[in-house]
């Protein structure tokens, strides 16, 4: 070889390699992370249902993936949010990790820690100290399960990272809305390159059910068909019948009283879904959206008339499934995935996304191999628990639910059967399947660490007493609800 050709390749070669070296390093997505509150998994337009208006999350759908069977595994208390937010802060199941996230490592801790800029605004059902130790910035944030939305009382995290005294704003929609976008806009123009985690923790639809005026007539009373579950009384008692959620609407529930329900329902979610788009318009216009990955969930469903229920106290799938939408850089458009997921495998999941080291000492899956269409699922099982009073577990095609104090099984095809109303746990031909069924139930006990029999030593009846069912609202009620639904 000449000596000018090799002196030509040696130099050509480290033109190169510098030319490699001065390139900037792909930047680290952004994270939006909206949550609903309440939000059953079909109430939305791109998982079929041709009666709500969704536009801006059903093009988020097609932007992404949709998981079609998403959950939240619980809770030990009628308050489902708490822990499902703890779980999903935290990445731990149901029984290792408190409501409170005293002294738990979180999801924007995490984040932060690798070089994000962490902000929230919105429901925190948590503890305020575990929010002031979770994120950088804070705006109008809500401590507490539920409101008024007209009167939601919020709190601004200080240069001390201390929540501030509250102060009372309207309407809660808007006011998270508002905070998420100044956040936004800052963000772009003082620190454009430094990635950031926005978690955005809506009320709705989360009752009062008492939509935005501008919202009240979209879905007149009468126009929303029932659920195809639909009772007018529960068919037994579950262990929570006078819980909190279940005094909304009388006794019986009369299709005029869910379909009302559901028309305040709606309104909540599409006025949520028009915040949503200024949002995401935001994104869009400060250049950020291409580099966001962007996560629409929910933090537990809803029965509405399902089964004679209307709160989240129980473990059917209106109540158990939520919604969960992924989108942005490197995820897969307009995919649907039946991969069994819970929302505490979001914290590894987004890690993962965002190119951060995975989290230590947790139970959430990442869920990542899935989402690039390397897995299709990597559980084949998901257990799901309501305080001591049920226990449940499913497979792609079956499910079993065991209520302990009443020594009652329920046993569903949720293929054949996706509503829940066929109980075939009492046929002789399916007793192998509820004694595999709950085998499998008792492994999902010893791995999460759930003590609870599924034989209580003193059985309670399935029959209940109508005359204790007494409809009585609480103190968040505004008069709009008071005066449709309790007469007063």
């Amino acid at each position: 070889m000449k000596p000018y050709f090799l002196f030509f390749l040696i130099l050509l070669s480290v033109i190169l390699s510098a030319s490699s070296r001065s390139k900037p390093a792909p930047s680290r997505p952004n994270v939006l992370f909206i949550l609903a509150d309440d939000q059953r998994a079909d109430a939305l337009g791109c998982a079929g249902n041709p009666y709500i208006k969704t536009p801006v999350i059903d093009q988020l759908a097609r932007e992404g993936t949709r998981f079609t069977q998403a959950y939240v595994m619980g809770g030990h208390h009628g308050a489902i949010c708490m822990p499902s937010r703890a779980m999903l802060m935290s990445g731990k199941s149901l029984f290792r990790v408190y409501d409170k996230l005293e002294n738990v490592y979180t999801m924007p801790q995490h984040f932060a820690k690798h070089g994000y800029t962490t902000f929230g605004t919105g429901k925190w059902h948590n503890g305020g100290h575990t929010f002031e130790a979770s994120f950088q910035q804070g705006e109008d944030v809500f401590l507490g399960g539920m409101s008024d939305h007209f009167k939601v009382p919020v709190r601004n995290l200080d240069a001390n990272g201390k929540l501030g005294e509250p102060t009372t704003k309207q309407y809660s929609t808007d006011v998270f809305t508002e905070a998420a976008l100044r956040f936004l806009n800052r963000h772009a123009q003082s620190n454009p390159a430094n990635p950031f985690f926005c978690y955005i923790a809506y009320t709705v639809p989360h009752d009062p059910r008492s939509p935005h005026p501008d919202y009240l007539s979209l879905y007149p009373d009468g126009t929303i068909p029932l659920p195809g579950n639909y009772r007018s009384m529960p068919a037994f008692d579950h262990g929570d019948l006078t819980v909190r959620d279940e005094h909304l609407t009388a006794w019986p529930r009369t299709p005029e009283d869910i379909q009302a329900s559901l028309s305040d329902y709606y309104a909540l979610i599409t006025h949520l879904d028009t915040q949503i788009g200024r949002v995401i318009a935001a994104l869009k216009a400060n250049g950020q959206f291409d580099n966001t990955l962007i996560v629409y969930a929910a933090d537990n469903g809803l029965a509405i008339g399902s089964h004679g229920l209307l709160g989240k106290q129980n473990l059917y799938e209106h109540s158990m499934r939520v919604p969960l939408i992924i989108a942005g850089p490197g995820i897969p458009k307009d995919r649907l995935s039946e991969a069994l997921i819970y929302l505490y495998d979001l914290f590894p999941t987004l890690a993962s996304l965002s190119g951060l080291p995975l989290p230590g000492n947790i139970d959430g899956l990442d869920h990542s191999p899935v989402l690039k269409g390397e897995k299709s699922t990597l559980r084949t099982s998901l257990f799901t628990a309501y305080r001591h009073a049920i226990r449940a577990v499913r497979t792609d095609e079956w499910k079993l639910i065991r209520y302990p104090e009443r020594n009652f099984t329920q046993l569903f095809n949720l293929r054949e059967d996706p509503f829940e109303l066929n109980n075939l746990a009492g046929k002789p031909e399916k007793a192998s399947k509820v004694k595999e069924l709950t085998g499998l139930l008792e492994n999902w006990q010893k791995q999460s660490g759930d003590t609870a029999k599924l034989t209580t030593a003193q059985i309670l009846p399935l029959e209940y007493d109508r005359s204790n069912l007494i409809q009585k609202p609480d103190v968040h009620q505004p008069d709009y609800i008071l005066k449709k639904y309790f007469g007063q």
